[in-house]
């Protein structure tokens, strides 16, 4: 399934500014709807170390109203969270109606990290897919809106970014040796990645795989789906700003 993906695909930078502005704004007027139907959204960021999720995020949230979300960035548990199902922590987190919670890396830590590391048992984590899909249609048929998107990057790719990340001083926070070590295990991660995608990618909670090799493009899919799939659940169209300056420009042309 990964190899399959082009790589290759990209945004020129003035193309990249209007698109992203576009479906920012058109992504504010849903996440108001959110509000006003109350209803509520489950957004869920997974990728490679350095594919960009954090900057997705980002612009997804720019032009949101800051009361109406939060961001969960999401590690090892600790403290009580260590004590419980690892679900629990995230029923927890689950926003109350009319919010949105987006969170950069999720409960498919148990079929991925722990997995591939170790901290959960063979049986754990095959269990777990099973557990994962009833989770995320329970919250499918109370009404949340559910996104997940595997951001994907080429090996190569991710080591110029890791390179990048220790030649820039504001950006070397960001590498660690943990990063070092799990890109050694490329090809067993990517086995964990191609199961994942395919046994937890339902009719309730379809996977999105976004080309991440170009930020720019990645960021615009991402905000794509985000705006198709809540207009959809919604049933809300929001005004394309896009049509709005054609049409302005159409005018403008008459006089």
């Amino acid at each position: 399934m990964l190899d399959a993906i082009d790589l290759s695909l990209s945004l020129d930078r003035k193309t990249y500014i209007m698109e992203l502005t576009r479906r920012q704004v058109q992504l504010r007027e849903l996440c108001h709807q959110v509000y006003m139907q109350k209803r509520s959204a489950v957004i869920v960021y997974e990728g490679w170390d350095a594919a960009g999720k954090g900057g997705s995020i980002k612009r997804a949230t720019e032009k949101m109203d800051p009361r109406g979300y939060t961001v969960y960035p999401i590690s090892a548990p600790v403290g009580e969270d260590r004590t419980h199902h690892y679900l629990y922590r995230f029923w927890r987190r689950i926003p109350e109606h009319g919010q949105i919670a987006l969170f950069d890396r999720s409960w498919y830590g148990r079929v991925l990290v722990e997995r591939v590391e170790g901290f959960c048992t063979p049986a754990e984590w095959k269990r777990a897919f099973r557990e994962i899909n009833s989770f995320e249609r329970q919250l499918h048929d109370a009404g949340v809106i559910v996104l997940k998107f595997w951001i994907h990057i080429s090996r190569d790719e991710q080591l110029r970014r890791f390179e990048e990340r220790q030649r820039i001083g504001y950006k070397a926070w960001k590498l660690t040796d943990e990063d070092w070590r799990n890109r050694e295990k490329w090809s067993i991660y990517e086995q964990a990645v191609e199961d994942m995608l395919l046994k937890t990618s339902t009719l309730n909670a379809p996977w999105t795989i976004v080309e991440g090799n170009d930020k720019y493009w990645a960021r615009v899919k991402a905000l794509t789906a985000m705006v198709e799939v809540m207009s959809l659940e919604l049933d809300y169209e929001p005004a394309d700003p896009a049509k709005k300056e054609a049409k302005k420009a159409r005018a403008a042309k008459k006089r």
